[in-house]
């Protein structure tokens, strides 16, 4: 509740009407883009498992996320092809290869992940 009570003061802070200075819109909004980041990792933690849920924003960085891939778009889908690592399988057990995700800003494209 109180999390939800300063996003909300942010909000108002934010109204178009109000005067505020450079700098506390700059530090505002990385704040806003920090929360938003680490809600973002811990629903990565849940949909891989395996411990993964309590771990930290950069660990599962450096697990999945830094990662070397090749990229192929073509006129319906968008390939994502990564290299063989260690963590795969659980990338694979969570199903992520599998998912029908569609791109809509870029005509609906399907996505793809090829995990090596």
């Amino acid at each position: 509740m109180l999390i939800e009570n300063n996003i909300e003061d942010g909000v108002d802070f934010f109204h178009l009407d109000a005067l505020s200075s450079a700098v506390a819109l700059k530090m505002n909004c990385d704040v806003q883009l920090t929360l938003m980041a680490s809600s973002l990792y811990r629903y990565l933690g849940q949909q891989i498992g395996n411990g993964y849920q309590a771990a930290k924003s950069r660990h599962l960085f450096r697990d999945f996320i830094d990662a070397t891939a090749t990229v192929e778009i073509d006129e319906r889908a968008i390939w994502v092809y990564f290299q063989k690592r260690a963590h795969n399988p659980l990338l694979l057990a969570a199903g992520f290869d599998k998912r029908e995700t569609r791109i809509p800003w870029l005509g609906n494209k399907r996505l793809h992940l090829v995990l090596g």
